[in-house]
């Protein structure tokens, strides 16, 4: 399959992770490599966002200071979007898809970035979603309306699935997320007879297993990748920024559908992450996404590997 031609968004220093800790600069991605499996991280690009999206809900004299220290706008956000790789063996899988041409003009990069590393649409074997919000789903599609990845299988949480392709979501779930639901509703449906439903805790393929994130979307869930001692927790948007979500945890966040059980899945986890030193691998984390959560003496901390 030929790949379409976009602007390919040059990325930062990367970072490379085997046995021996080593250092490697590669373009536009990081790579985490363990016992039988190499993750790559890719970009498909950054979203443009006010910051009311995330910001209006929360306790603004506590917040000013809080974006000051992190150097953060609180008018614009520009997070970027990682994609996770993993290869093992003859699987090449996918968590999430990237936007796709049709959701914002600065993302749908992740043609260009699986290119850099030789891999094609065709290469995928599987894809795994945590959410079906746009910047995650819409770049299932190609610029014909089929399925960008021929030879995949799909899977998604089964809560997840069955919220957006409830007909009833498109009125409920409020004028601002409306286009989420239409979308979502048409891409899952051309990939219903090839999409495998999982639940919490389950080992949805060798050494991935699901966990249970919601308040994001109803449905959301962060995937654990384990080999032997060494494990990587693909986060998904259950801690979205770097800076509120950790600082704050526990505060509503205007990105998420139920704020507050949004909130109190963030703090259970962060607290998980902190304490078992646990690496992770954040969807729209500053940079590549990959480091570890820290517990500070007033919130949590992203540590970023770089």
């Amino acid at each position: 399959m030929k790949l379409p031609r976009r602007k390919f968004l040059a990325g930062s220093a990367a970072l490379t992770v085997g046995a021996a800790l080593g250092l490697q600069t590669r373009p536009a991605h990081a790579q985490v490599a363990f016992a039988d499996m190499t993750i790559d991280v890719v970009s498909d690009g950054f979203l443009t966002l006010p910051g009311s999206f995330i910001f209006d809900p929360m306790p603004q004299d506590e917040l000013l200071p809080i974006l000051k220290t992190y150097g953060q706008s609180v008018e614009r956000l520009t997070p970027p979007c990682n994609v996770t790789l993993l290869r093992q063996g003859d699987r090449t899988i996918l968590f999430d898809v990237g936007s796709g041409p049709d959701f914002s003009a600065n993302s749908g990069r992740l043609l260009e970035s699986l290119e850099a590393l030789g891999v094609t649409p065709d290469d995928v074997t599987d894809i795994i979603f945590t959410h079906a919000h746009p910047d995650h789903l819409w770049g299932l599609l190609d610029d014909f309306d089929d399925p960008l990845f021929p030879a995949a299988s799909y899977m998604i949480g089964k809560t997840e699935w069955e919220y957006w392709m409830d007909p009833n979501t498109i009125d409920d779930v409020g004028d601002a997320r409306a286009s989420f639901a239409i979308g979502a509703q048409r891409r899952l449906s051309m990939i219903e007879d090839q999409i495998t439903l999982f639940g919490d805790g389950e080992e949805i393929l060798p050494g991935i297993a699901a966990r249970a994130t919601i308040g994001h979307t109803p449905g959301h869930m962060a995937l654990e990748v384990r080999s032997g001692s060494e494990s990587v927790m693909i986060l998904g948007d259950c801690i979205g920024n770097d800076h509120i979500a950790f600082a704050k945890p526990e505060w509503a966040s205007g990105s998420d559908q139920d704020p507050e059980t949004a909130a109190a899945t963030r703090t259970v986890l962060m607290d998980q992450l902190s304490h078992e030193k646990t690496r992770v691998i954040g969807y729209h984390l500053t940079g590549n996404g990959i480091g570890y959560v820290d517990k500070i003496a007033d919130g949590y901390a992203f540590v970023a590997e770089a």
